[in-house]
């Protein structure tokens, strides 16, 4: 499995980036997909995930109502779009792939529930 993470960047507090996720190594549309992010001296946190259909969504309080995840099952990718960015959320984001598959409902956002990580792309988000 291959995931390839692309689309940090610095931007000003209050401004928005898009992630994006590409997969590739097994049936896309079987597996949940989450983004997670690790800030400088902290541990891996979940961010949001997405189920396999792409029905169900979960968010951390945090990012609630600020991040929306998508996932296109035709091309293979999965995206979290980032509005309203505070400078705590500069970080470290890393797309997971489920390690194994699961039914249509509510994702996973156990961290040992993943199995497969892209490279991490860095956000950082400026006062």
């Amino acid at each position: 499995v291959q995931l390839q993470a692309s689309g940090g960047g610095l931007v000003q507090t209050g401004g928005s980036l898009r992630l994006s996720c590409a997969a590739s190594g097994r049936i896309f549309s079987y597996y949940d997909m989450a983004w997670f992010r690790q800030a400088p001296g902290k541990e891996r946190e979940f961010v949001s995930a997405v189920d396999r259909s792409g029905g169900y969504t979960s968010y951390t309080n945090s990012v609630k109502g600020r991040f929306t995840i998508s996932r296109d099952n035709v091309k293979n990718t999965v995206d979290l779009q980032m509005k309203s960015l505070k400078p705590e959320d500069t970080a470290v984001y890393y797309c997971a792939q489920a390690k194994s598959a699961s039914w249509p409902g509510v994702p996973a956002r156990e961290v040992e529930l993943y199995g497969y990580w892209g490279q991490g792309t860095l956000v950082t988000v400026s006062s």
